[in-house]
């Protein structure tokens, strides 16, 4: 027997007036009347030749056959009702363009791999990532989420703080073998530095009230934190470079960290935006998950 359109209505009527438990009922939760619930019930009943519901002024029940019936309309029902869910569930998922400018080396190690997971959990999300150590001109280039390791600057635009990514003292085996390795602050000016040029030439260091600062200098200087990372490894000199670079490589013996007992200055990493985007729901979300996912770097 095929199934008409009409009668589809009139099966999605008939499971309503026993989940309602009756008529009226019924006719109020589907917004139609009495008359119109009283059709459907009939209609569905001469189309399939047999009698779903005992009905009196009073009380109505299923017969043997209304029961059964009544189960496959109660799951059709409910399988309409799953799909609009499903639809309004996706109109409210968030959806359209962020173009994203960031570090190399920290859009490498750090943010990339955090957009992957991103990109999983909101795929009507598209990215447009732009890997470049120049600080660039987030209007005119229409960005819509810079990360910078630098404070805000430019004061007509938002900026909201990241994370500070702890840093250390690095050379490799090999420069440590020429040079031999510091033990103390005092040594590190006899010692050669690879100077990553974005940042300031002073190191910073503490050990609870003392504290240590001096210029840095050196034959090898970058403007590139993957390259400043190489030449170390390429045994140029000492550098401070952050946590999640040193780690891996101090584990495969790449690199040796020095003075691990005093604390060097870290990096603040800040999510920098033009005024008003913040109330996109999408920039939010991305915020958000960027701060949750830093949690795992030191």
């Amino acid at each position: 027997m095929e199934v008409s359109f009409e009668q589809l209505k009139s099966m999605v009527v008939f499971a309503q007036v026993v989940e309602q438990g009756s008529l009226t009922a019924a006719a109020k939760f589907m917004g139609i009347s009495r008359g119109v619930v009283s059709y459907h019930l009939k209609k569905l009943e001469e189309q399939l030749g047999v009698k779903l519901l005992n009905r009196t002024t009073r009380s109505l029940s299923l017969t043997e056959t209304g029961d059964a019936y009544y189960q496959r309309c109660r799951a059709i029902a409910f399988q309409a009702h799953e799909a609009n869910q499903q639809i309004e569930k996706a109109k409210q998922e968030p959806v359209g363009k962020l173009k994203i400018t960031c570090p190399v080396n920290l859009g490498l190690q750090v943010i990339v791999p955090a957009l992957n997971e991103f990109r999983q959990l909101y795929p009507l999300i598209e990215l447009n990532v732009s890997l470049s150590d120049e600080v660039v001109n987030i209007i005119k280039d229409g960005i819509d989420l810079a990360i910078r390791g630098a404070p805000l600057l430019d004061s007509g635009l938002q900026a909201s703080k990241l994370k500070t990514f702890e840093t250390c003292l690095c050379g490799s085996p090999e420069y440590f073998r020429r040079r031999g390795k510091p033990t103390k602050p005092e040594e590190l000016y006899d010692h050669d530095w690879v100077v990553y040029t974005p940042a300031a030439n002073t190191v910073h260091l503490s050990q609870g009230s003392k504290s240590f600062s001096l210029s840095v200098q050196g034959a090898v200087s970058t403007n590139n934190a993957a390259a400043r990372t190489i030449f170390l490894e390429g045994g140029n000199g000492i550098g401070r470079i952050p946590m999640y670079d040193a780690q891996p490589r101090i584990a495969n013996g790449r690199l040796e960290r020095i003075l691990p007992d005093y604390h060097c200055t870290g990096i603040d990493v800040y999510a920098v935006f033009p005024p008003g985007t913040a109330e996109s729901k999408k920039l939010r979300l991305l915020l958000d998950f960027l701060k949750t996912s830093f949690t795992r770097f030191l």
